[in-house]
């Protein structure tokens, strides 16, 4: 499953060609972030990214941070759901509550004249939420009609099932959003438990950008976060151990096209051969219309309007997986086809391709970086992931420096038909399963 967490480490990637000047500011209070200052415009946008995110659920109330999340700008302090958000409206301010498998995230965009007020404000959503009743079972159903949508959407049930293989007992096995019967069960106690697991100053890392200074910024986190407990009452996840194996997985949907999922062993975003894996799953699978796989599946034979492949690198745990849906009657030369460019990678790439992957990879970055929130969105995940302060400005270089060598040599380390594990959902025809998979319901 190329899970949500993706898109946070290529929006890391996304950096511009030209030097960023990032600050590295503590508040009086001790709270760390890095900082873009620009007073063109009198506008600032904080991210706040709290380690751990929706993995750190307690046993048997899987979807309690995520509800939990969903549920904290639904009133905050004195103010009840209507009210928090005619006070964020007032002040012209914008907040973001979102959580993946790897971290909470919080933003706040406001004009500067408006700043410390907005800040007053998510103050309260992070230590004074309110859980109403009427605001929780809003939430609630929210999530269970979500729920409900992925048990009947065959690319979500092949994630599931292909996330339940590959991660064993790991949260990661599991979706964020929970169960239909474990979301029904919970309370306001466990989502006030839920909060006090994940929303810490032991588990933050900050981005800011746009028109304030070190010193103002100092305040303003202080302000934000002084009144969160300084340590999570849940530890930090361990690292998930990859369980997948080769194989095929058939799930029968009565569909005339199957959905495709397939996956293998990833790498993490420090290993040495990280960037030779970036430029090489490019060449497979991540550049459109440029990739191989788009190349010999779409472009040659027809059997897909697309299909495409990521490094899936969380935090904890890592694959390199892609997906495609196609007929029925075609889904075995397909997969044959992705077998065939997953072997064929590690017997090189030419210099075009090299060199055309690098020119892209090395040139769309200023598309990316256009916006203070886009900055302080990027600077907080550059901490969450270990980067150190100048990797903005030495990224494209390591890109640069990748060479044909390097790409057939992680292309031989990790790209091997054999232990590829396939998830199909639909009735597909011309290949033979491995093994078969209950009905969605079972693998929510």
């Amino acid at each position: 499953m190329i899970r949500a967490a993706i898109a946070l480490f290529v929006a890391v990637l996304a950096i511009p060609a030209h030097a960023i000047d990032i600050q590295e500011v503590t508040s009086p209070g001790g709270i760390k972030a890095w900082l873009v200052q620009d007073d063109s415009i009198p506008f600032v946008a904080v991210e706040l990214d709290f380690k751990g995110g929706a993995s750190l659920d307690a046993p048997d109330k899987r979807g309690a941070i995520n509800l939990m999340t969903a549920t904290l700008e639904e009133g905050a302090g004195s103010r009840d759901a209507v009210a928090f958000a005619q006070a964020v409206e007032g002040l012209g301010a914008r907040f973001s509550f979102d959580v993946s498998d790897d971290a909470l995230s919080v933003g706040m965009r406001a004009l500067t004249e408006n700043r410390d007020e907005a800040a007053a404000l998510l103050a309260e959503a992070l230590t004074r939420p309110r859980f109403d009743d009427a605001a929780v079972e809003r939430v609630r159903a929210q999530v269970q009609s979500i729920i409900r949508s992925e048990a009947t959407d065959p690319q979500s049930i092949a994630a599931k099932e292909m996330a339940r293989q590959a991660w064993g007992e790991h949260p990661y096995a599991t979706s964020i959003n929970g169960t239909a019967e474990s979301v029904a069960g919970l309370t306001r106690q466990d989502l006030v438990a839920a909060k006090n697991r994940v929303l810490a100053r032991d588990r933050v890392v900050v981005g800011a950008a746009g028109d304030i200074s070190p010193e103002e910024l100092g305040l303003l986190l202080d302000t934000v976060l002084g009144g969160l407990p300084e340590q999570g009452t849940a530890p930090l996840p361990e690292p998930a151990q990859l369980q997948l194996t080769g194989g095929v997985t058939v799930i029968d949907w009565d569909s005339p096209q199957t959905v495709v999922s397939f996956a293998g062993p990833g790498l993490p975003i420090d290993d040495p051969d990280y960037f030779a894996a970036y430029v090489a799953n490019h060449i497979l699978g991540g550049g459109g219309f440029s990739s191989r796989l788009m190349e010999e599946i779409r472009e040659k034979r027809g059997l897909t309007y697309g299909v495409g492949t990521a490094l899936a690198t969380g935090l904890y745990g890592q694959t390199w997986q892609g997906g495609m849906a196609g007929s029925n009657a075609t889904t075995g030369q397909a997969v044959d086809l992705i077998r065939q460019e997953w072997d064929r990678l590690a017997e090189g790439v030419t210099d075009k391709e090299l060199n055309d992957a690098k020119t892209y990879l090395t040139g769309e970055y200023p598309l990316r970086f256009d916006g203070n929130g886009k900055i302080a969105t990027i600077l907080a995940g550059m901490q969450l992931i270990g980067f150190p302060i100048d990797y903005v400005n030495t990224r494209n270089a390591k890109v640069e420096a990748v060479t044909a060598e390097d790409v057939k040599r992680v292309a031989g380390r990790l790209l091997d038909a054999d232990g590829l594990r396939f998830v199909l959902v639909g009735r597909p025809e011309g290949i033979a399963a491995t093994d078969q998979a209950e009905p969605a319901e079972a693998v929510n």
